[in-house]
């Protein structure tokens, strides 16, 4: 029997909100007459803004205490940013269900309107994300990259005052804000490789939870599932968090999945990459031995 009332837990930031609303409406739409109600729990990586993710723990930071309010029965499920939530889930909780990927490149927003290769030398662009960063400075080791934390609008007004001459941001997060406007180029990311699920979202529950699960279970689409596995196979493999510069990108291309990988090398050593094209896998389970092939492989390299 499919539930009458769900409660959601989420992040209670402007985009938390949105992407978590978003995808309420859809479940409502699959289920009419379902009631949603929120929960906004305020997490470790809310409360902390000021110091680099990397210096505190990394993952986990945005869903440690999310998952605690459904273990105590407060929600019935939680909507996560894919990227935010560790490669290991506790086995009391279950990614019931990962709907379809928004845009998951990242993208650079300049006050001058100048693209990545346009920027002036020693230009000022703001990310915490020790991803982006190794990433920028292989692109334009000439640019100065400046820690920059906060939610999207803390961060876009610090470029409009002057403080940044760039940011870099997630596409889909400025989609579903709204925002898509203020994007001045979208980074390839066969090149400016992503963070593993950037872009996805996952919903997540208790594992004995049948009814919710059953509920959730309609709105996934099997190629994110697939896509995202793949990335975060790579992610267990190179034992990824906020503290390791790396990035995973899988797609469907036909019949064929195609992967591109980065991890930082050894101190002094340039990045090390991966690209893989194979047959679309079978399952997740598949996909995520074949990410983790391919994060070895970036290990070894």
């Amino acid at each position: 029997m499919t539930p009458t009332r769900l409660t959601l837990a989420t992040r209670r930031s402007a985009l938390a909100l949105a992407q978590a609303r978003a995808f309420a409406r859809d479940l409502v739409a699959h289920w009419p007459g379902l009631a949603i109600e929120e929960l906004h729990v305020v997490t470790t990586g809310d409360k902390v803004t000021t110091v680099p993710l990397a210096e505190i723990g990394g993952k986990g930071l945005f869903t440690k205490e999310i998952e605690e309010a459904l273990d105590r029965g407060d929600a019935h499920f939680a909507v996560h940013s894919f990227k935010d939530v560790p490669a290991e889930v506790s086995p009391k909780f279950a990614i019931a269900c990962v709907p379809r990927r928004a845009d998951p490149r990242d993208v650079l927003v300049t006050r001058s309107g100048a693209g990545l290769q346009a920027l002036s030398a020693g230009a000022r662009i703001g990310t915490s994300s020790l991803r982006r960063a190794m990433q920028l400075a292989l692109a334009r080791p000439d640019l100065a990259v400046v820690p920059l934390r906060g939610n999207v609008d803390t961060r876009l007004r610090k470029l409009d005052t002057g403080e940044l001459d760039a940011i870099v941001l997630a596409s889909a997060g400025l989609a579903r804000l709204g925002l898509s406007a203020r994007a001045t180029e979208a980074l390839d990311p066969t090149l400016v490789v992503p963070a593993p699920g950037q872009g996805a979202l996952a919903i997540e529950c208790r594992a004995g939870d049948e009814a919710t699960r059953a509920a959730l279970a309609p709105l996934s689409d099997p190629d994110t599932e697939i896509a995202v596995a793949c990335e975060r196979g790579v992610m267990q493999a190179v034992g990824g968090s906020c503290t390791l510069p790396f990035g995973a990108y899988a797609f469907r291309e036909g019949g064929s999945l195609r992967l591109h990988a980065i991890l930082a090398g050894p101190p002094g050593a340039p990045p090390r990459r991966v690209a893989r094209t194979m047959a679309w896998p079978l399952s997740p389970a598949q996909a995520r031995e074949t990410g983790k092939e391919a994060g070895n492989a970036l290990v070894t390299a």
